[in-house]
């Protein structure tokens, strides 16, 4: 009651920010539950067959792009809207820009299905680095937080023109032959690490759903928490190896992790 009293006798500025307060609070708490990274079931195409609000990434130095588009697939029983990409010794990313905490939603989960692996896709080898598909996440890394010798690499990459440059990325890929959920470097930079999350060809021609901790990916790779996402892109790549390759990539989500507060909410797709 004296709590109570006390707060109806402040004075009216006082009794405006607590109110201002409870209410951050409030909208805090009663964050969504989960943020469409890709929602590509319910988005528009563009003319060029892309969903909306993606764009093509591509790479100064590969003639031939890996081809996105729009497709109805049967997907768990149901025809539903995928991305569909087609590389054929080439390469080019389809991303989006975009602000996302992984402290608050550090869940990722996806759908993706591929039909082949690469024979000499390899992870550890430059000729290799190609992916039949993968999932990139890019983080709003301060540079300088460099060493000298990544801080020296990074001016030199400006001085060159590379303006867009991932300083802090993780690469979630359907690999060849290297083992399930090992990180590795990526064969160019050990600014992108690599995490393979399927390899091989057993689950070659089905949907398969994935679920990842951002957070604990992020602290396995590069140590510490993982500041902000400010970008994700999927890809399909064959420029390296000279292959061929097809993949689909289904809704990409970020979501809260399960609490008490979300009892109520079904969590039961996180676990396909």
């Amino acid at each position: 009651m004296r709590l109570m009293i006390s707060v109806l006798r402040l004075p009216a500025c006082w009794s405006l920010v607590l109110c201002a307060i409870g209410l951050m609070v409030g909208f805090a708490t009663h964050a969504p539950p989960q943020r469409y990274i890709g929602h590509f079931s319910t988005a528009e195409a563009t003319p060029d067959g892309h969903p909306s609000g993606w764009q093509t990434v591509r790479f100064g130095d590969v003639e031939t792009e890996t081809r996105y588009r729009l497709v109805e697939r049967p997907v768990g029983g149901d025809s539903t809207a995928v991305v569909r990409a087609v590389s054929d010794g080439g390469a080019a990313g389809l991303g989006r820009t975009l602000t996302l905490d992984p402290q608050r939603y550090p869940v990722l989960s996806w759908r993706w299905k591929v039909t082949n692996v690469l024979d000499e896709g390899d992870a550890r080898t430059k000729d290799g680095d190609d992916y039949p598909a993968r999932l990139y996440v890019t983080f709003d890394y301060d540079p300088s937080n460099f060493g000298l010798v990544d801080r020296a690499k990074y001016e030199a990459l400006q001085a060159l023109g590379y303006d867009q440059i991932p300083t802090r990325a993780l690469n979630y890929v359907w690999a060849s032959r290297v083992d399930r959920d090992t990180i590795l470097p990526n064969a160019f930079t050990d600014w992108v690490q690599m995490i393979p999350v399927e390899s091989g060809s057993t689950k070659v021609g089905t949907w398969v759903r994935e679920r990842r901790d951002i957070r604990a990916d992020y602290r396995r790779a590069f140590g510490g928490a993982p500041p902000p996402i400010d970008g994700v892109a999927i890809m399909t790549d064959t420029d390296n190896t000279g292959e061929a390759a097809t993949a689909y990539y289904g809704d990409i989500v970020a979501r809260r992790p399960p609490s008490v507060q979300d009892s109520n909410l079904d969590w039961s797709d996180l676990n396909d």
